[in-house]
């Protein structure tokens, strides 16, 4: 049996242990802890899409999975 709707899981079914020190509101993120508004990662990886970022809009959370 699959739940894929248990907001308390993430990573692929997993259950989810929110990281403190990742707070999070990407929902459709894989690692996100619904219920918690945390990433369940231990660490992410912060990269950019800009040659020169100045402004936060430019910076991405290089870790996001897209959820199922």
């Amino acid at each position: 049996m699959n739940d894929y709707t248990n907001r308390d899981r993430t990573n692929e079914g997993q259950p989810c242990t929110p990281n403190s020190s990742i707070n999070c509101t990407v929902t459709s993120c894989a690692y996100h802890c619904q219920d918690a508004q945390r990433c369940g990662l231990n660490s992410i990886q912060v990269g950019t899409h800009e040659a020169n970022p100045t402004q936060d809009q430019c910076t991405d959370c290089q870790s996001f999975k897209k959820n199922w």
